[in-house]
């Protein structure tokens, strides 16, 4: 083990550990397993949000990604079916200060345990994620190997050579492994006391939605505005997306490095911006990729941003907007061309959260407008894409 490795016991020492975290410099955390067994390798970040962590480990985007959670009331609501984001957890594996409590709220379907172990994946309670954010937040997102074994027996340095041996996000195309394998039809919209989800039955615009790893959310929120949505894999063409002769088009979140998925994604938004009137409306790494297709770049960011709480400075109304986050990568502000304007900044470190373009309805945020879990300030982005559809069919 090298010789700056640190090791750090869970907090109650007289209970022997089942799970570890081994980063890349070795430095070793132990704590309590629960969930799965076994080992998953991935970048380590952390989350700030106070709620919703089923929705984000099934948040798509957290792909190649282990989630420490800040807030250490973590599995106190259990989990329900209605509350994934996708089919299954996406995370790599979940870290929080204390093992979670037997579940109280009248919506628990399944303990968190339980539930995380249903769908393979790894958590580790006991863990001072105080120390472990600071030094997220001081030297960057590590790469880390999380292993649970019931018996406690670890090969320490095997699982610090792994973490090492993590190639990282950089260069890495995740959102053809989350993307859908085959186009498909989207009504459910957002959540309603006391019906729950309810169908669009009346749209009045057709949307074609490109999943670089949608969350579900996002979708119902569109429905929500009167869209038909129609939802297209990462890979589709500007031809297959014209096909459907939509009103507009949304390009979703997902994981991954942008530049890479950029490869294939980039000339078919620019394809899709040749049509000067069509209204183009993205979030998170969509975002990105269309800051790609107009000619700026992107930056890896060292923890990047990942929480409920961040705030958001809109410069075109001045207006301050709570917004829920999670992205590694950002767009480089400084190499936005001439006609593409800066929207939106974070006021947290002044990093780029939105572009428009001057002359046609095509707009982008960084932050999550369908929040799931976060404030919903930023509805209204949905709205503004509804009203620019609107406004092309009565020009």
């Amino acid at each position: 083990m090298p010789t700056s490795a640190q090791t750090l016991t869970a907090p109650n020492s007289n209970v022997k550990p089942t799970a570890c975290i081994a980063l890349a410099d070795g430095t070793v955390f132990y704590g309590h397993g629960f969930g799965a067994t076994g080992t998953t390798v991935a970048e380590l970040c952390f989350n700030t949000a106070m709620t919703g962590y089923q929705e984000i480990m099934t948040d798509p985007s957290y792909a190649g990604q282990i989630v420490t959670f800040t807030f250490p009331h973590i599995g106190n609501t259990g989990t329900n079916v209605e509350d994934d984001e996708t089919a299954d957890p996406v995370a790599a594996g979940m870290v929080v200060k204390w093992n979670p409590t037997e579940a109280s709220n009248w919506r628990n379907t399944l303990e968190l345990g339980d539930w995380l172990a249903a769908r393979g994946r790894i958590a580790v309670g006991g863990i001072d994620t105080r120390r472990l954010t600071r030094m997220i937040r001081q030297q960057g997102a590590p790469h880390a190997a999380l292993a649970h074994d019931p018996d406690g027996n670890f090969d320490v340095e095997a699982l610090v050579a792994q973490a090492k041996s993590f190639s990282g996000l950089e260069g890495l195309d995740l959102a053809k492994e989350v993307t859908c394998a085959q186009s498909y039809r989207w009504d459910e919209m957002r959540w309603a006391w006391p019906d729950g989800y309810p169908t669009q039955t009346a749209p009045q615009h057709k949307v074609v939605a490109i999943d670089f790893g949608a969350k579900r959310n996002i979708l119902r929120c569109l429905a929500s505005v009167g869209c038909d949505v129609t939802v297209l894999p990462a890979t589709a063409t500007a031809e297959d997306v014209l096909a459907h002769n939509p009103d507009g088009v949304f390009l979703s979140n997902g994981p991954g490095d942008p530049a890479a998925t950029g490869a294939y994604a980039v000339p078919m938004i620019q394809e899709i911006l040749e049509k000067k009137d069509l209204p183009v409306f993205g979030i998170c790494l969509g975002h990105q990729m269309l800051a790609l297709a107009v000619g700026a770049k992107t930056i890896k960011m060292g923890h990047g941003h990942h929480g409920a709480n961040h705030p958001v400075k809109d410069h075109d109304t001045g207006k301050v907007e709570i917004t829920s986050m999670n992205h590694g990568f950002a767009v480089d502000s400084q190499t936005l061309p001439d006609g593409v304007i800066e929207s939106h900044i974070s006021l947290f470190d002044g990093s780029n959260c939105g572009i428009r373009l001057a002359d046609r309805p095509v707009y982008s945020v960084q932050h999550h407008p369908e929040a799931s879990p976060g404030p919903q300030d930023s509805f209204y982005l949905f709205e503004r894409f509804a009203q620019f559809m609107a406004d092309k069919k009565s020009a």
